[in-house]
Order: structure tokens, then C-alpha cells, then sequence
């Protein structure tokens, strides 16, 4: 079949023609993009060089970008009071205090927490010097087995530290994103309730 020309030089064919040069002229710098992009890409197993302040210690450490805050403690610093649970920030036993505030360790990267301020079980329940709190769970026998008990503590110093006398109410949604699967929640509502009475100077 012979392609029709109305006369302007410009059939179908140019027309089909010209709309593939066209689409080749865009996907070129696309292609480019991509290739660059690729040449950004961290490789694998590569590492970089952040300083953490951990309890009131620097220190200067290489990591891989993807390794959790959770990683770098327990596996790097040998800090193995936070403690790995499920591990997608369900069950809080890894809970560190981030500025102060209650973050999952196992969620946070450790090269996006440099230059803060982290502070971990073992910077508020040492035995020659526990915390308000640490005490408190001590007290009030607030666990069984103990695994949860790290995170617990940590999650009510986080409580405790922007809500000084929460109530009983608050105390339970303050602690809730914590699990205990020994079922300690009741010693635990006291503990927190002794804490906060024992910094403002009363008794529990």
C-alpha cells in the first residue's frame, strides 16, 4: 500500500519518524540521570566515619549507613542492656532516649543520631548509682524475667522527663508502646508512680 502525501512533504511515515527522534531526545538525558544516579550509590559493605555521644561519652566509629542505632550498640560498643525484640518497633524493648525523648533503637539509624544525645540502660541503672526510676523498678519488683526491663525503664525516664507527676492514666499511655510478656504491668504502673513521687521529694 503507497503512503499518502498531501503535497506538504510530510507523510506518515516522517510523522511516525519524527516522534521516535523526539522520544529518544527525552530518554536520553533520562538515561544519563540513572547512570549518575548509579555512580552515587554507596557500595556495599562501605563505611563512614560519626562520632555518637552515648551517655555522656563520644565516640568515633565507622558504619555502614544501613546499620541500626540497635546494631551499633549491642554488636559494635557492646552495650547489651537495649535489647532486641521484634525489631520493627512494636515492642519497645529496645527504647533508647534520643535529646531526651523515647525513640526505638532497632528504627533509628545510626549515622542520622550523630551529634545527639543518647542515653541507654546502662547511663541510668548503674549499681553504684541507679536513677529514680531504675530504683523504683527495683522497689517495686517491676518485671519477671527481666528481658523487657531495659526498654520499660528507659521508656518511663522518657515519661517522666516531660511529664514530672503524670497520673495513673497517663502513666499507662505513656508506657503502652512497652510490652511485658510476663505481665508485670501492674508492679510496673507502681514503679513509675514511686519514681515520680521520689523526685519531687515524697514518699510512694
Amino acid at each position: 500500500m503507497a503512503h499518502q502525501d498531501d503535497g506538504s512533504g510530510f507523510s506518515r511515515r516522517t510523522f511516525i519518524g519524527s516522534i521516535g527522534v523526539g522520544a529518544a531526545g527525552l530518554l536520553a538525558p533520562l538515561g544519563a540521570g540513572a547512570a549518575a544516579q548509579a555512580a552515587r550509590e554507596v557500595a556495599a559493605g562501605a563505611t563512614v566515619a560519626v562520632t555518637l555521644q552515648i551517655n555522656g561519652q563520644a565516640h568515633r566509629l565507622e558504619v555502614e549507613p544501613r546499620w541500626s542505632l540497635l546494631h551499633v550498640l549491642r554488636e559494635v560498643l557492646g552495650l547489651t542492656g537495649t535489647k532486641p525484640g521484634c525489631e520493627r518497633g512494636e515492642c519497645g524493648a529496645c527504647t533508647v532516649l534520643i535529646d531526651g525523648a523515647t525513640r526505638n533503637a532497632c528504627l533509628t539509624l545510626a549515622v542520622e543520631v550523630e551529634g545527639r544525645e543518647i542515653r541507654t540502660i546502662e547511663g541510668v541503672a548503674r549499681p553504684d548509682q541507679p536513677s529514680a526510676v531504675a530504683q523504683a523498678f527495683v522497689d517495686e519488683d517491676a518485671f519477671q524475667c527481666g528481658y523487657c526491663t531495659p526498654g520499660q525503664v528507659m521508656a518511663a525516664e522518657g515519661l517522666l522527663a516531660r511529664s514530672p507527676h503524670p497520673s495513673p492514666e497517663e502513666i499507662r499511655a505513656g508506657m503502652s508502646g512497652n510490652l511485658c510478656r510476663c505481665g508485670a504491668y501492674p508492679h510496673i504502673l507502681k514503679a513509675v508512680e514511686r519514681a515520680s513521687a521520689s523526685r519531687r521529694g515524697g514518699r510512694p
